[in-house]
């Protein structure tokens, strides 16, 4: 890519306006060197950088890059052996600091977010956090070398402090005791060393060493020969602090210098990162878009606009070239806006295979060129002698010598500067030449004779730049497809020259060209109609889609009310049934303490809790369905003795013993003889016929309950209901004997299982096990 185009197409302002928007000196650097590439490969990557820093800037978030400086001379020169000075050292601690700030910030960033480049990058930043921590223990923000510095510094600088107490107290005496002598009773410096201002008459009264005099002379800074001594005490205290000083540096030069590989990574990552940020927020304030990449040459932007035009006046256009035609020949009168469209579609062009995303809507897509050529402006050399069409053709000649199929031309004017006639003529000669390389060609011109150019050529379409005669003014607006006409007729009636002038001069412009003025005049209003009705219909689809949206909102509304609904209805059906169950089980417990039939054994009652759990129905949230609705029930069906029936309440099945009333039946379910309501009844389909009547019976099975049970780790709570379930199921197993360990431990456990063994009616006899059992820890309990 020549350094003309990029001076013709001005992307030096982009390069400063991209300037503006990095946060370092790296960044900075990084953009004044930027430059197009050619490499479609490396035109991809760089746009994901741009589009990556672009994700994290439309969240609003600010990545810290304060406090990072371009330190790569200080690292160049402590690999030498120089001696970093105290601001050189500090650049390189913020440096390290401010490469883990923006480290972790993209490494904080929600995994949600696509960015692999940026996420790469910081890996490759190295913390060096010992490095920073022992250059901020030595010198501090402003510069200075701390007293913490070095022990030896330390001390150096106390005897200084003690030395400086020492003069100015033998001077003050002096101010004192002889300020009659002096022209001020004030203690200065000269010299880096302490002085008396002494009026001239008493130099020898005083005595010493005279370092300067004022302007008057009148006044002499002199060092009396009291404190000559401690002042080179001083002095030399000072030089020993300077070569501390010195050495500290020296050390944290070489610490810099051994690490000078790790630091000057950090500080090209940190360009990097900069630079892509820099381009994020340009593209951000140009409310620019990420252009898809190609090599066929293809060119699509949506309401594109020139980048540096002001968004406040630039007129957007739609352009698309390279796919049904390679050319477009922009025709009509100067001043209609065809040089900024040429301009805008070049810069956008340089601006892409740079990195950087371009001022148009989302979905563009643009090429990626090896050259681009313009021909734009006027050209003429006083130096060379040569006129404005020689010096366009002296271009033009260039550009014909090195087209090619991956080549962008953009051509301002074609022809122009010599005869009408003749340049129109040179004007198709040129574009068909180039349009036969296959290049990619965008040019505009004045010449009536071009405006048929488009219909006669493959490859090749007219367009035009809107001219609203009503305000005499130009639109910008491009017209793909329709060749600019002249308006120089309506524009004169506008502005008031006579109708009979008009008339006369249209008789003097031939029929043909009459013909192909009102053809485009028809072409202009048939597009200007279809872009209406275009956008009529446009309208109306997004009112569509508006109104699908809103149907699926709603709808997804109705579902999650139906589904609350659902809920509310499960959650009261689950109170109603655990108020039942409550109340069940305290009839059973009543029952149990209660009875008096010997008889009875405790399996059985176990039996009768156990069928009035399983009566519970499984509510659904959005299956539970009402059984009486669906099914049945018998007040319109005779019942006999033996007869299976379902218990609608209960769903449990169970056999008709006798008829109580003419509504009301005792049925025989499990263990228990319930009496029921025939509405509640539904009759059960006989597979076969039964003799017998159904018996209840328990069958123990031992297959699945142990014979021990271990209780050792659990809460004395929890212990017992299991305690409590283990006897049940082991007296519905029909054991004669289990095991329970509970451990020795403290004793309130085994004291637990003791005291519910004892109070259990099935319970014959406990004790504790042998030693061969498990000894205290284990219970063993005997049933009936």
């Amino acid at each position: 890519m020549n350094d003309r185009i990029l001076r013709v197409l001005e992307f030096q302002k982009i390069i400063e306006q991209l300037n503006n928007q990095a946060a370092t000196s790296l960044g900075k650097d990084l953009s004044s060197k930027l430059k197009p590439s050619t490499d479609i490969t490396e035109v991809q990557e760089l746009q994901k950088e741009t589009d990556e820093a672009a994700q994290i800037v439309r969240m609003n978030f600010t990545i810290p890059l304060g406090g990072i400086s371009d330190i790569r001379a200080s690292l160049t020169r402590s690999q030498i052996g120089g001696v970093l000075g105290t601001g050189e050292a500090l650049d390189v601690a913020n440096t390290i600091y401010g490469g883990r700030q923006v480290k972790r910030f993209i490494e904080d960033m929600d995994e949600e977010e696509e960015i692999p480049i940026l996420r790469g990058l910081v890996m490759q930043i190295s913390p060096l956090k010992d490095l920073e921590k022992y250059i901020k223990s030595c010198i501090d923000d402003h510069g200075h070398v701390m007293d913490s510095a070095s022990q030896k510094l330390r001390s150096i600088r106390s005897s200084i402090r003690t030395f400086e107490s020492r003069v100015r107290d033998k001077l003050d005496s002096y101010t004192k005791s002889n300020s009659s002598m002096l022209s001020d009773s004030i203690i200065t410096i000269r010299n880096e060393r302490y002085v008396l201002p002494v009026k001239q008459e008493h130099r020898g009264s005083i005595g010493g060493i005279v370092h300067d005099q004022s302007a008057s002379g009148q006044t002499l800074f002199m060092e009396p020969k009291a404190v000559v001594d401690l002042n080179n005490q001083l002095q030399e205290a000072r030089i020993k602090e300077k070569q501390e000083i010195e050495q500290i540096l020296q050390e944290i030069s070489e610490l810099i210098a051994s690490e000078e590989t790790f630091l000057h990574e950090n500080v090209m990552v940190l360009g990097k990162i900069d630079f892509m940020f820099a381009r994020a927020k340009l593209g951000q304030q140009m409310k620019a878009a990420m252009p898809k990449m190609n090599d066929k040459g293809i060119i699509k932007m949506k309401q594109a606009r020139h980048p540096l035009i002001s968004m406040d006046e630039v007129v957007a256009n739609d352009v698309e070239i390279g796919e049904a035609y390679t050319s477009i020949v922009i025709t009509g009168p100067n001043t209609g806006g065809k040089t900024v469209t040429l301009k805008m579609v070049g810069l956008c062009t340089l601006m892409t295979q740079s990195g950087l995303q371009i001022p148009a809507l989302d979905g563009c897509e643009m090429a990626v060129f090896e050259n681009v050529f313009a021909d734009i402006g006027d050209e003429q050399s006083i130096e060379q002698d040569l006129s404005t069409f020689s010096s366009h053709m002296t271009n033009i000649v260039d550009i014909l010598e090195h087209v090619d199929h991956k080549t962008l031309v953009l051509f301002d004017e074609l022809g122009a500067g010599t005869d009408p006639q003749e340049g129109a003529a040179l004007a198709m000669s040129i574009l068909d030449e180039t349009v036969s390389r296959n290049a990619i060609i965008l040019a505009t011109t004045h010449y009536p004779e071009l405006k048929a150019y488009g219909y006669n050529r493959e490859n090749v379409v007219n367009a035009s730049v809107e001219f609203d005669i009503e305000t005499l003014k130009p639109t910008y607006r491009l017209l793909i497809g329709v060749p600019g006409r002249s308006n120089a007729f309506e524009i004169s009636k506008r502005l008031g020259l006579s109708d009979v002038v008009i008339e006369q001069a249209k008789d003097h412009v031939g029929v043909d060209s009459t013909s192909v003025e009102n053809m485009i005049a028809s072409l202009e209003k048939s597009q200007l109609d279809a872009e209406k009705d275009y956008q009529e219909a446009h309208q109306i689809l997004l009112e569509s889609e508006n109104l699908r949206d809103d149907i699926r909102k709603y709808w997804k509304q109705f579902e999650q009310k139906r589904e609350d609904l659902y809920k509310k209805a499960e959650e009261k059906a689950e109170k109603a049934l655990t108020k039942a169950r409550e109340e069940a089980e305290l009839i059973v417990d009543e029952v149990r303490s209660m009875k008096t039939n010997t008889q009875l054994k405790e399996h059985e009652w176990i039996e009768a809790k156990k069928m009035l759990e399983d009566a519970v129905p499984n509510l659904s949230s959005k299956q539970a369905k009402d059984t009486h609705k669906h099914k049945p029930s018998l007040t319109n069906v005779e019942i006999t003795l033996g007869d299976e029936v379902k218990l609608l309440k209960v769903n449990q099945i169970g056999t008709v013993l006798e008829k109580v009333s003419e509504k009301e039946y005792l049925v025989q379910v499990g263990m228990m003889k319930v009496k029921v309501k025939h509405k509640d009844l539904q009759l059960v389909e006989k597979q076969k016929e039964k003799v017998e009547k159904p018996v209840a019976t328990i069958k123990g099975s031992n297959t699945h309950v142990k014979t021990e049970l271990d209780l050792r780790g659990e809460r004395f709570e929890n212990a017992l209901f299991k305690l409590e379930k283990y006897i049940d199921d082991t007296l519905l197993a029909g054991y004669s004997k289990v095991s329970i360990i509970h451990g020795k431990g403290t004793g309130a456990l085994r004291k637990g299982v003791q005291e519910f063994v004892n109070k259990h009616p099935s319970i014959r006899a406990s004790r504790a096990g042998s030693s061969g059992e498990g000894g205290s820890g284990v219970t063993i309990i005997e049933f009936h």
